[in-house]
């Protein structure tokens, strides 16, 4: 009898903010959200506290502000979260044969053919979620399926600190228990074309014809849901890549659409995987982005190869606001945003050097210090510059 696939989707805690509060007693139990409160600012993470008010990633601040006034906000520390990150996915790779990490916080495992090793999936999740506990002092959630698209909605079924399997052959049980609005990539205004068209349940699209719904809402769109409400992957997840490469992407609860919003998220994403490729020694010739429309779900891909070598978050930053802007049009709704770095070769010096980049080796070294030391407040931008002033908080306040 053949194997059936077996795929984990692992996913942090609220990560920054459980960080935070592991770290900082004060802020246990209490609506701590990761980020500046300014004009252009947006929530990097929130705490399970927080999150009761509304609060949630991506959000504005300044929003998230009039929904959790007596929150508790505070810049976020890039290099105290990958060195966490770095220590959580070395546990997680003693026991994954094939894992994809999806972002700083969420990962994707292959882990058919590992029950000899280590037993049932469900002991060997509770076994990695101990030992996670135990040793890095966090909570995640893990979702067991065989695919990756039903894992990784497992993994939000029953957080934080949740655990589920869904067995082969219930997935399309799966969908139609979470209903339209846990279905992962459809994101508030798919939801709202389904709701026009009263459409409200999985069941419902199953029940329209291929080729209706492609009248209705074009190729890409009708294709996705008359897979995923069936509970069949259609590779949304990720594609492996055939050469190794760092990635990080974002799907937002709601799509973003302005320029300041999308650059926020862009500026935490080159930090991050500038700080991942200085965990693995190795240096990048090309940056890659990833953007996927909330209006029909079209997804695109866009990289740049620069003629000077990429030393520094900055450069990658830079690159970033550049494929954005040549892919992107004010006002348009981003629900998905990916950005990676490709082309990757071992060692800390450039391939070929450039006369003019002394400026941009004085920034690595400094994204170094950071990376090692972990200090809070050195930024790659002034903290004004990127979300404004920080309301004056006493301790009473809190």
């Amino acid at each position: 009898m053949a194997e059936h696939s077996v795929y984990f989707h692992v996913d942090l805690d609220a990560f920054f903010a459980s960080v935070e509060q592991r770290d900082n007693p004060q802020y246990r139990g209490k609506p701590l959200i990761i980020g500046l409160v300014g004009p252009r600012s947006v929530v990097s993470t929130c705490s399970y506290e927080a999150r009761k008010y509304g609060v949630h990633s991506a959000m504005p601040t300044l929003q998230a502000y009039r929904l959790c006034p007596n929150g508790i906000y505070i810049p976020g520390d890039m290099a105290k979260y990958a060195r966490v990150s770095h220590q959580v996915m070395d546990i997680i790779r003693e026991y994954a044969p094939s894992m994809h990490q999806v972002s700083i916080d969420e990962a994707s495992l292959d882990m058919t053919g590992t029950q000899r090793l280590f037993g049932p999936p469900r002991q060997l999740a509770m076994k990695i979620k101990q030992r996670i506990k135990d040793e890095v002092g966090i909570t995640l959630s893990i979702g067991i399926a065989s695919s990756p698209f039903i894992a990784k909605m497992a993994s939000d079924y029953n957080k934080p600190d949740g655990l589920c399997l869904v067995s082969p052959g219930k997935e399309q049980v799966f969908i139609d228990a979470i209903g339209l609005e846990k279905l992962w990539g459809l994101g508030k205004s798919g939801l709202a074309m389904l709701n026009a068209n009263r459409i409200t349940t999985p069941a419902q699209v199953r029940q329209i014809d291929m080729s209706i719904l492609r009248e209705k809402f074009g190729n890409s769109f009708s294709t996705y849901l008359y897979h995923a409400c069936r509970g069949q992957d259609i590779g949304l997840m990720y594609q492996p890549s055939k050469t190794h490469s760092i990635s990080t992407e974002s799907t937002f609860v709601e799509d973003l659409t302005t320029e300041e919003a999308l650059h926020q998220v862009l500026l935490g994403m080159s930090k991050e995987i500038m700080e991942r490729s200085f965990e693995e020694n190795c240096m990048a010739r090309t940056v890659g982005m990833k953007l996927r429309w909330g209006a029909d779900f079209h997804t695109i891909s866009v990289q740049e190869t620069p003629e000077d070598p990429i030393l520094n978050a900055n450069q990658i930053y830079n690159i970033a606001k550049r494929l954005l802007a040549s892919k992107w049009k004010s006002g348009q709704g981003i629900r998905l945003i990916g950005l990676g770095l490709y082309q990757l070769y071992s060692g800390d010096k450039p391939l070929q050097d450039s006369l003019f980049s002394e400026e941009e080796h004085k920034r690595r070294d400094l994204d170094k210090v950071v990376h090692k030391l972990g200090v809070k407040g050195v930024r790659m931008m002034k903290a004004s510059e990127l979300a404004g002033p920080v309301k004056d908080r006493k301790k009473g306040d809190q």
